[in-house]
């Protein structure tokens, strides 16, 4: 088929869909006079789920997130419309329950995204202030070892968990000179950053994923989202696990696949980039602006934390008698992260001008530029949202529900490992992990309404989104990586796909094991067993990586 017959197809494709369209309006109502009594005619039946779907098929087909929610969510208002324009027009953005307006509307949300853009501006402040500068020429000081350089990027990559792109942008600027010193390979390092980025985050409770993790969970559930972020920590395999895998490497000094090429050629030969290519020059002692010192890091962080940990708390009724527990359980994480962000930036805002590290110009220059650093985050959380709340107007949850509910038994709980697989595949060819539990988070909550299974269903999905991230070329956090290690990209994605694959496969081990214990246990299972079950994960991953490091030990392992 030529392109011309292929252009012509296409356009008569879109003109039978207008006429079909146009005929619907012409012969539905463009009103709905009872809300309450409305049903749509797909209602609580498998094309309720239509939304969902398409939006995954396109973004996996695209690898465009935006333009795959977008064209769910106008799908949704198309089915709950029964095909009238005017009414799909008006439930896209003006239904009170399913509308993006009203989405947009909602108290908690806009708190969500106040938190977003208060958390870019103080990034951008402390990027400009020079704490991050100044904190790797205090490292390349004290760190004389490979092992050291490589768990002092660790805890850097831990110790920024507030933002996947803060700690892009950070820890390569700031490790980079004392890795190079020591010989780690551009390769490592990008994968030092990657794996304390997103699997970090995702286990943060002061958060920007935190954040978008609990509002992704639908009202209608009657779930404390934030509450069921914190009993997904215990169970979230891949981010722990490739935690655990960082710290085995770097003191066991264990490499293998391509990495491994990478790393003896920097140990030995000093040759940091092992490929011709050199993306950004022989630069092996970038010098970095500002005046600030290793406190312009320190200090915002750790208010910033503190002072989030104590406004939810406040909000859980803690300063009311509330023990700490509760407080924080049963806290409005909204109003919570807004105060405690809210904190942190007056405080650095005093902090970095009395000390005249920045200027009051470079002050208000990192406000709009903090903000173009959310953009996108804002974008996924408005449309995910939106998507959620049309594809409860068609009954979806109901729908999911009963077709569990009617084919009960043990592949019930088999399906943490089948959401990991999806969650993976998903995120890894849309580069996003917040489109992807944007998408299925709904979805499993309508599969497990309550109990030990929806919890671990949620940690796979959460877990697979981060795992798909940190594999996919595509993904930003997996670019920006690259670029803040000075790497070249495809050596980057090269080298840490064997690892993370390595991770993923003990991951779904665990969770086919989650599954098993649950149904022995009739889904009692609680605190307890989710930390017995990461024992025996971290257990697991341990012998895999010691069957691995002997089997490349005589060829692969570079000597310290």
């Amino acid at each position: 088929m030529t392109v011309k017959t292929k252009r012509i197809v296409w356009g008569a494709a879109a003109l039978a869909v207008v006429a079909l369209l146009i005929w619907r309006t012409a012969v539905t109502p463009g009103t709905i006079e009872d809300p309450a009594s409305y049903a749509c005619a797909v209602y609580s039946t498998p094309l309720s789920l239509l939304p969902p779907v398409i939006a995954i098929l396109l973004a996996l087909i695209t690898k465009e997130v935006y333009t795959s929610l977008l064209i769910g969510i106008a799908t949704g208002a198309l089915l709950y419309a029964n095909g009238n324009l005017e009414l799909a027009i008006n439930t896209m953005f003006f239904n009170t329950e399913g509308g993006m307006i009203y989405k947009l509307a909602d108290p908690w949300n806009v708190g969500i995204l106040v938190f977003l853009v208060m958390l870019g501006i103080l990034v951008a402040l402390m990027n400009k202030a020079g704490g991050s500068a100044a904190f790797g020429r205090w490292a390349s000081s004290h760190i004389k070892t490979r092992a050291g350089a490589q768990l002092a990027t660790v805890l850097l990559g831990v110790l920024i968990f507030v933002d996947d792109y803060f700690n892009c942008l950070t820890v390569g600027s700031v490790m980079r000179p004392v890795t190079d010193r020591q010989r780690i390979s551009r390769a490592k390092l990008a994968y030092l950053i990657d794996s304390t980025a997103a699997p970090v985050c995702i286990i943060a409770p002061v958060s920007s994923w935190a954040a978008a993790v609990t509002s992704s969970v639908p009202e209608e559930m009657n779930i404390n989202g934030f509450t069921m972020f914190l009993r997904t920590i215990p169970y979230n395999y891949y981010a722990i696990l490739t935690l655990v895998m960082l710290v085995f490497l770097a003191l066991t000094g264990t490499d293998y696949g391509p990495m491994a090429l990478h790393e003896r050629n920097a140990a030995r030969k000093g040759d940091l980039y092992t490929t011709p290519d050199r993306p950004y020059g022989d630069d092996t002692a970038d010098e970095v602006a500002g005046r600030g010192s290793v406190a312009d890091l320190l200090a915002p962080v750790l208010v910033l934390i503190v002072s989030c940990v104590v406004g939810m708390v406040y909000t859980g009724g803690f300063f009311s008698g509330v023990d700490f527990i509760t407080a924080f359980a049963g806290c409005d994480a909204s109003v919570g992260l807004v105060m405690g962000s809210s904190v942190a930036l007056a405080f650095t805002f005093v902090f970095y001008l009395s000390r005249d590290v920045l200027s009051f110009k470079d002050f208000t220059a990192c406000i709009p530029a903090g903000f173009k650093e959310m953009v996108a985050p804002i974008l996924i959380l408005t449309m995910a949202w939106t998507l959620s709340g049309v594809t409860g107007l068609l009954g979806a949850k109901y729908f999911v529900a009963d077709l569990v509910q009617g084919n009960a038994g043990v592949l019930q709980y088999l399906l943490p490992v089948i959401i990991f697989v999806v969650a993976i595949f998903l995120a890894f060819a849309t580069g996003t992990s917040w489109g992807t539990f944007a998408i299925l988070v709904p979805i499993v909550c309508n599969a497990f309404p309550s109990g030990e299974m929806l919890v671990i269903s949620i940690a796979a999905c959460l877990s697979g989104a981060v795992c798909g991230d940190h594999c996919s070329p595509i993904s930003d956090t997996t670019i920006m990586a690259s670029a803040g290690a000075h790497s070249n990209h495809v050596n980057h994605v090269s080298t840490q796909l064997p690892y993370a694959m390595t991770v993923a496969a003990v991951s779904a081990v665990c969770y086919a094991l989650a599954g098993g214990i649950e149904a022995v246990l009739g889904g009692k299972g609680g605190v307890f067993a989710s930390l017995l079950l990461l024992v025996i994960a971290v257990v697991i991953e341990l012998v895999v990586l010691g069957v691995l490091r002997r089997r490349f030990a005589a060829k692969e392992t570079v000597q310290l």
